[in-house]
């Protein structure tokens, strides 16, 4: 049951993190690899639960512990190799174009971050923009351009 305290300040920690850690995930593993956004993401929401009286007043605390994510993920990478090789297995990638996965690495860091917050999480560009520190302009304008340098890598043609 809740208490009347939880209804007016916001979402409980389960609530939060059942609507924030899918994005936050596919954010920092597109950014550090599949390994390293992992761990980071669970260190970064293990953080998130205990601080929850502190970040639940906060206006983005998914933009907060994606950063938190990004802090870990950065002195996780300096004790091990960069995870994101061409070797590196992506969750069911059976259900995907075999080309995707190598043309989303071709992609430079923002791009690959935007088309994966929007297209693949379903974000929308406000969103996506709050959670990786930027404007939702350039959101847009990554977006464009990864788009079309996938479209160019599998070999799609525009419509």
């Amino acid at each position: 049951m809740r208490t009347r305290k939880e209804w007016v300040i916001g979402p409980s920690f389960e609530e939060f993190f059942g609507s924030a850690e899918r994005p936050v995930r596919y954010a920092l593993c597109a950014r550090y690899g599949f390994d390293t956004g992992r761990e980071a993401t669970a260190e970064a929401f293990a953080y998130a639960w205990e601080n929850w009286e502190r970040l639940e007043a906060m206006s983005n605390p998914a933009g907060y512990v994606y950063r938190v994510g990004q802090r870990i993920a950065s002195r996780l990478s300096r004790r091990r190799p960069p995870a994101l090789d061409r070797d590196t297995p992506v969750e069911d990638t059976q259900s995907f174009e075999p080309k995707l996965e190598p043309a989303l690495r071709s992609l430079s860091l923002r791009q690959r971050q935007s088309v994966v917050l929007v297209h693949a999480i379903g974000m929308t560009h406000s969103e996506a923009a709050a959670m990786l520190g930027i404007s939702a302009s350039s959101i847009q304008r990554h977006l464009e351009r990864g788009l079309a340098r996938l479209r160019d890598e599998i070999g799609v043609e525009d419509a």
